[in-house]
C-alpha cells in the first residue's frame, strides 16, 4: 500500500478534522407547544443551549433550503413567524389562514401551502411578497403537508375527511382525493417524487400511495408485544434517503417502528419518551430525533444500531424537530 506525502498527510486530516466538526456543529430546533418557544438542541453537548419565545402553540417548524431561515406555524396566533438562524429573531411573520398546523415549502423556496385546521383550507403564500396566492378548499381538518421534491404535487390530509387532497402546483387547484385510514396526520414523498406515505393514527396504519395512479399499493399496520392495539397511533413519518428505512412515531405506545422502505416489513420497535410525535434525522442522517410530548424530551436514536442513546429535555409538549448543519 504506498504511503501518503506529509503534504497529502496533512490534506487529508484536514478533511477528516472538517467533516468531523461539521458534524459536530449541528443544531436542532423543537417546538414546544405548551411553552410557546423553541428549544435550540446543541447535537455535539447534547443539551438545549438556548430557548427562543415565538408566538402561540408552535407546532409545524421547518427550514429553508439553505438552512438559514427557520419557519415556525404559531398556530393559536394564526401566523406564520420566520426566524432568522443567524440571529435567532422572528424577521417576518406571513398571513397563513386559520390555525396553520402544518405546511410545507416548494422546490423554489418561495411557495408555501399550509394547512388551517379550523378553515378547512389549504393556504398558499409566496414568502417573499407575503402574498396569499390561493386559498384552496379541502377536508375536514386538514393537518398534514407536503410538496414532492419535483414541485408537481402538493399533498394535504384531512383528519375527519379520512382523505389525501392532490394539489398541482401548476394551478393551486384540487384535482384528486385518496380515501385513507381513520385520520390521516401526515404525509413524507420518496426523494424520486413517486411514492408517497401517510400515517393514519386511528387507523393504526401507514398508506404507501404511487403518486401517478394516486392509489394506495401497500398498508402497513403495526403491533407492539404488550401494547394495546388502540395505542399505536401512527403520526410522523421520516424516509432516509438512501431508500433503506421509513421511520414510524408511533404516538402513545412510545415506540418508533423501524420499517424496511423496500419491502414495507416492520423489522423493529424502538422505545422512546411518551407521546411520540415527529422526527428529523441530522444532516448524515447517522441519528434520529424525536418529539416525546407528554414526557417533554427529545430522544436521540443511533440509526446504525436502532437504539435510543440520549433523551434531551425540552420544552413542555415537543412537537416538531429540525436539524441544521
Amino acid at each position: 500500500m504506498p504511503r501518503l506525502s506529509f503534504a497529502a498527510g496533512l490534506l487529508a486530516a484536514a478533511l477528516a478534522t472538517a467533516s468531523v466538526n461539521q458534524a459536530l456543529a449541528e443544531t436542532a430546533y423543537v417546538s414546544n407547544e405548551k411553552d410557546n418557544t423553541i428549544s435550540v438542541i446543541d447535537l455535539k453537548k447534547m443539551e438545549v443551549i438556548e430557548t427562543l419565545d415565538v408566538g402561540m402553540r408552535p407546532r409545524g417548524i421547518l427550514l429553508s433550503s439553505d438552512n438559514k431561515l427557520l419557519y415556525v406555524c404559531a398556530s393559536d396566533s394564526d401566523r406564520v413567524q420566520i426566524i432568522d438562524l443567524e440571529t435567532r429573531r422572528i424577521i417576518k411573520e406571513l398571513p397563513s389562514g386559520a390555525d396553520p398546523e402544518q405546511f410545507a415549502l416548494h422546490p423554489n423556496d418561495r411557495w408555501l401551502y399550509i394547512s388551517n385546521e379550523d378553515d378547512a383550507l389549504v393556504t398558499v403564500v409566496d414568502v417573499p411578497t407575503s402574498t396569499v396566492l390561493a386559498q384552496i378548499d379541502v377536508g375536514v381538518e386538514p393537518e398534514g403537508m407536503a410538496v414532492s421534491p419535483d414541485g408537481k404535487w402538493a399533498v394535504n390530509t384531512s383528519e375527519t375527511t379520512n382523505m389525501l387532497h392532490w394539489i398541482d402546483t401548476s394551478t393551486n387547484e384540487l384535482v384528486d382525493n385518496t380515501l385513507v385510514d381513520q385520520r390521516p396526520r401526515h404525509v413524507e414523498f420518496t426523494r424520486d417524487s413517486k411514492t408517497l406515505w401517510a400515517s393514519a393514527e386511528i387507523g393504526g396504519t401507514v398508506a404507501v400511495v404511487d403518486v401517478d395512479s394516486r392509489e394506495i399499493t401497500k398498508v402497513i399496520n403495526f403491533a407492539i408485544k404488550g401494547i394495546h392495539p388502540d395505542r399505536v397511533q401512527p403520526v410522523g413519518i421520516k424516509l432516509t434517503s438512501d431508500g433503506k428505512y421509513a421511520f414510524v412515531a408511533l404516538g402513545p405506545a412510545n415506540h418508533v417502528a423501524v420499517v424496511d422502505a423496500k419491502t414495507y416489513e416492520v423489522l423493529d420497535y424502538i422505545l422512546v419518551g411518551r407521546r411520540v410525535w415527529h422526527m428529523s434525522l441530522n444532516t448524515d442522517e447517522s441519528l434520529l430525533l424525536t418529539t416525546n410530548g407528554v414526557s417533554g424530551d427529545v430522544s436521540v436514536i443511533d440509526v446504525k444500531t436502532l437504539k435510543a442513546v440520549k433523551s434531551i429535555k425540552v420544552g413542555r409538549y415537543p412537537w416538531g424537530v429540525v436539524v441544521t448543519p
